[in-house]
Formats: C-alpha cells, sequence, structure tokens
C-alpha cells in the first residue's frame, strides 16, 4: 500500500474527532509476521521523529525493539523515559479483560448489551437489545460517538476546553449524549469508529466483576507484567513523572496561531474508550506479551485477531476486538493501536510473532504523522 495511504487512513482513524483528539485510530495486521535484522537500523525512524519537530511537533518520542535489541529515540524537548497520555491505545488493554472474562466463562462476546446494561442504550433507534459486546469492540454496533456531538466538542476540544478541563464525565453521561442522535447504521451492517462502544464496553466490565474497568486492568494486566509507568488516571488531573507538557492550539483550523497547555485535564472525557497514561516501554511489553500469549488463551487470541474491514477505499486496514492491523507500504504487517487526546499522539505497533515493536509519541495534537514513524521503523 502507498505509504501516502497509508498514513492518510491513519489520520482518519486516529483522528476521527479532528480537534483533538479521543478517537483513535490506528494501525496494525494479520498473520504475517516481520522478520527482524539482525542488525537493527533506526536510522530512518530517528529522521522521522525530526522531521515532525521540524514541522511543529514541540517534541516525540520512540521506542523500539527488534527481539532483544532495543532503542530510544527523541526529538525536541523530549525524554526518552516520558509518560504520556496513550487515548485509544487504552481500548486495546479492555478488549482484553473481556476476552479475559469470556475465557473465565463470565460473560459471551456474542451476549446483547443489554443483557449486562439494561436500558443504557435506548433512544433514537439505539437498541441495546440488538447490539453485542463483540460489535462494541470491533466497531461494527453503529452506536453514536458521543466525541462527535457538536455541544461536547465545544465544550471539550475547542476553546471552551479552557473552562472545563477539570469537568468530570461519568460514563453514563457519555453515553447519554450518543442516545441523543440516531445511530450510524444497524448493527452489523458496516463499520464505523465510535468511543460510546468502548465507554460501554468499560461498563460492561464493571458490571460483570463489580469493579471499575480500571481496576481490572490494573489486576489482570497492569501488576502481572509489571508496567510500572502505566496508569489509569481515573479523576486525576495531573500527570506523573518523567514527562513532558502537552501543547493543543484547540481548534479545528490548522492555520491557528495559539498554542495552549493542555497537559493537565480530566481524564473522564475519555474514560474507557482513552483515559490511560503509559510510557513507550510499557506499551511494547503489553503488546509483545499480548501476541506471545501471555495475556489470553489461543482462542481468545484467534477472537481478537478476527477483523473486518476499516474502508473500501484501504482495503488493507482491518479492525478486530481492540486491535487493528494493517500492510504498511513495504508489504509488512503489523498489529497495534493509536491514540490521540489533547496534546497527545501516539501509536504502539508489533508484528504478528511479537518481536520487533515500537511505541511512540508527539506531545501535539495539530501537526505531525505518527504514521510516518512507524513506516520508517518497519519499511526504513
Amino acid at each position: 500500500m502507498p505509504a501516502v495511504r497509508t498514513a492518510r487512513t491513519a489520520r482518519t482513524v486516529l483522528a476521527a474527532t479532528a480537534v483533538a483528539a479521543l478517537t483513535a485510530g490506528a494501525l496494525a495486521a494479520p498473520a504475517v509476521a516481520a522478520t527482524a535484522p539482525k542488525k537493527p537500523d533506526h536510522t530512518a525512524t530517528q529522521k522521522a521523529l525530526d522531521a515532525a519537530v521540524e514541522a511543529g511537533v514541540p517534541g516525540a518520542v520512540a521506542q523500539a525493539r527488534s527481539g532483544r535489541a532495543g532503542w530510544t529515540g527523541t526529538a525536541g524537548d523530549r525524554g526518552g523515559q516520558d509518560r504520556y497520555r496513550v487515548g485509544s491505545i487504552t481500548k486495546t488493554f479492555v478488549a482484553t479483560v473481556l476476552l479475559q472474562l469470556q475465557a473465565e466463562g463470565r460473560l459471551d462476546l456474542d451476549d446483547p448489551v443489554e443483557k449486562w446494561l439494561p436500558g443504557v442504550v435506548r433512544g433514537n433507534g439505539h437498541d441495546g437489545r440488538k447490539i453485542t459486546v463483540r460489535q462494541l469492540l470491533n466497531h461494527t454496533s453503529g452506536i453514536y460517538g458521543y466525541t462527535a456531538d457538536t455541544g461536547f466538542q465545544e465544550k471539550v476540544f475547542g476553546p471552551g476546553f479552557l473552562e472545563h478541563r477539570y469537568d468530570t464525565w461519568t460514563p453514563r453521561q457519555l453515553v447519554a449524549i450518543a442516545m441523543t442522535h440516531k445511530p450510524d447504521f444497524a448493527p452489523g451492517t458496516a463499520w464505523n469508529y465510535s468511543n460510546t462502544n468502548y465507554v460501554l464496553a468499560g461498563m460492561v466490565i464493571e458490571k460483570v466483576t463489580g469493579r471499575p474497568y480500571g481496576k481490572e486492568v490494573e489486576r489482570r494486566i497492569i501488576k502481572p507484567l509489571k508496567l510500572r509507568a502505566t496508569s489509569v488516571p481515573g479523576t486525576t488531573v495531573t500527570m506523573p513523572k518523567p514527562s513532558s507538557r502537552a501543547f493543543s492550539k484547540l481548534a479545528v483550523d490548522e492555520n491557528a496561531t495559539t498554542v495552549h497547555d493542555v497537559t493537565e485535564l480530566n481524564p473522564t472525557l475519555a474514560g474507557a474508550a482513552g483515559e490511560m497514561i503509559s510510557d513507550s516501554n510499557d506499551l511494547q511489553t503489553f503488546y509483545r506479551a499480548l501476541f506471545k500469549g501471555a495475556l489470553l488463551p489461543k482462542a481468545e487470541m484467534r477472537e481478537m485477531t478476527k477483523a473486518v474491514p476499516v474502508s473500501a477505499e484501504d482495503p488493507e486496514f482491518f479492525y478486530g476486538l481492540g486491535l487493528m492491523q494493517a500492510k504498511l507500504s513495504c508489504g509488512k504487517e503489523v498489529w497495534g493501536h493509536g491514540g490521540g487526546i489533547h496534546g497527545s499522539s501516539s501509536q504502539a505497533v508489533v508484528t504478528r510473532d511479537g518481536e520487533h515493536s515500537l511505541a511512540m509519541n508527539f506531545n501535539a495534537d495539530w501537526a505531525g504523522d505518527s504514521q510516518t514513524v512507524v513506516e520508517a521503523e518497519f519499511c526504513g
């Protein structure tokens, strides 16, 4: 696939809300994993980071692993161990927990959402009795994305953010916004990225386990993998150290000139759709463990990697359960996810065999193309 189309698709999914991000899209790919080179060369990856800073990103950081060999690159004002808000990369953690619950026999992915959340998905044509948990995870539910609501966008993504950055949003409030709109399509008939799907997925986890989704992510993934830089912040508005500041223009107009420090925010505006914090080392550890079979039984891993087409225009991109698969311009395939939230754009990807991985972040949401970093690392 030509690099320009790859980049366009990544931007379409990654920035499905152009104003800054909550919506993430990402990448990945199916079975034919790239073989890690004996002597990894990350020169092209470093050049991609440098180019992003030249294009206006204040700072960029990336880490890669090929087999046991690791590399860290930075550009601009960034530290190699920086923690950052990972946005929709959160979705892979959430999907993993739900697949673990299925493996334990505590739910079935084909359960209707209504079974676990009675009466929650109702209104303007939405009907939780006709939507399955699986359809939440692969974005085929048709449920309207609350981040596309103009009122929400004005308050959260535009200049209104400066007044509302510390507001707390409950999952039910976010879902209620979506229910004021008609569905995007009938369940199972198409694909469209919707953050509402994963807010609901987090609610299902809490209903099944009796604990907030974040506590289950901590208990089942963060602690077992010793992800010391990874957290589910809840209502905590500050960033843990080490970390860099995050910047946004808080405008759809890419020609806007005023830049705002958006480091502090109440991440409940994203919730289970994108609130987590991590660093490049932890993200690689997570995705490598996932694809090496450390988190899910083989049956559930097969379920997770059953992917549906994202767009007829870009047939090389597919979405599984909290994962995207993509075929890069050089023919290599990667699995992973992208994430965007105010002042932060991230990607985390890995080959199917779990041997070659990359995680990166820009601390801005108006400039730079994270897909070019992925292309540079895997295609040179």
